[in-house]
């Protein structure tokens, strides 16, 4: 199968492109390299330096003819899209509409599109919450993923094209980026074998459901196959873990001696959020495999072989 990877220079959408070709698959990945690194990159993929807002993307579809899209390529900060919602929704929402007509127009068979569990709900009515929680998102990030959701609805009332939606938890693992749009559990990981103080935003009590990266990775093989007729899946463990948790667990692995300092909330940060995967579990057969501790020593593991030499730590 060829399949087109976009952000597949990044954190998770490299580690998805590896699977893919570890799989028998064609794989080509567009990525602009703002956020991704050239490091990431299989070898045994095709690569174009391409934003995907960029008129150049359809030479891309033109010359590689992709069947499966994996949407990956975001801006995927969420203190970023508060300050610049313009440029927040330029990426994300001009952007993937710039990758969907491509799609539409080169035939693309399926398209898979990562949106996001933790964003696009708000603060939750219930929780866990599942696929029918009411999508009230309070950050432009939140709204700008929701947004796309609905134009793949629209693509394939209109067009024809099938798709799937995963809306990932937050997730953690080898070759995030602790000095990007990193997630916690990499930056305090740099900060505690920096020996760095850790600041906690607010009172580090906000709930997170996280999830390892390999296990974002499977639900991406499943969805190849499965999941077609524009479903959407939450991701997750269903279980809310506080960002105290996570730095008590990080300071036992690394031996961090230091306590942590609190510093104010960030706006547009949902306080709480885990959500219920359970369609995923019983339409994809995905379950997620790697629990919190063992996930966190692999990272931790994965920074002190690999990224401290990288960030001159």
């Amino acid at each position: 199968m060829k399949i087109l990877v976009t952000g597949g220079a990044g954190f998770i959408g490299s580690h998805v492109v590896d699977a893919y070709i570890e799989a028998g698959h064609q794989v080509a990945v567009v990525d602009d390299l703002s956020t991704g690194r050239p490091s990431n990159l299989n070898q045994q993929a095709a690569f174009y330096k391409v934003d995907i807002r960029s008129p150049e993307l359809r030479q891309v579809f033109d010359g590689f003819r992709p069947e499966v899209v994996n949407h990956h390529a975001a801006q995927m900060d969420v203190r970023r899209s508060v300050a610049d919602p313009r440029f927040d929704a330029d990426i994300n929402i001009l952007g993937s509409i710039n990758v969907l007509e491509c799609a539409r127009e080169y035939g693309v068979r399926k398209f898979i599109y990562i949106s996001s569990g933790g964003a696009v709900y708000g603060e939750p009515v219930f929780l866990p919450c599942t696929e029918e929680h009411p999508v009230d998102p309070i950050c432009p990030y939140g709204a700008s993923k929701h947004v796309v959701e609905q134009y793949l609805y629209i693509y394939r009332q209109v067009y024809g094209l099938d798709y799937t939606v995963l809306r990932y938890p937050n997730v953690f693992g080898p070759r995030q980026d602790p000095r990007g749009e990193a997630g916690v559990v990499a930056i305090f990981t740099r900060q505690m074998l920096g020996d760095e103080q850790v600041v906690i935003n607010g009172d580090g009590e906000q709930l997170r459901d996280f999830v390892y990266v390999a296990d974002c990775v499977s639900a991406n093989l499943l969805t190849l196959e499965n999941g077609s007729g524009g479903r959407i899946y939450n991701l997750g463990q269903g279980i809310g873990t506080s960002i105290n948790e996570i730095f008590e667990h990080l300071k036992a692995i690394t031996g961090y001696r230091r306590d942590a300092v609190h510093g104010p909330p960030k706006a547009g940060e949902t306080y709480r959020i885990y959500c219920d995967a359970s369609r995923a579990r019983q339409e994809l057969g995905w379950e997620p495999t790697v629990d919190l501790e063992e996930g966190l020593r692999c990272t931790v593991a994965h920074f002190r072989e690999a990224e401290l030499p990288r960030l001159g730590t």
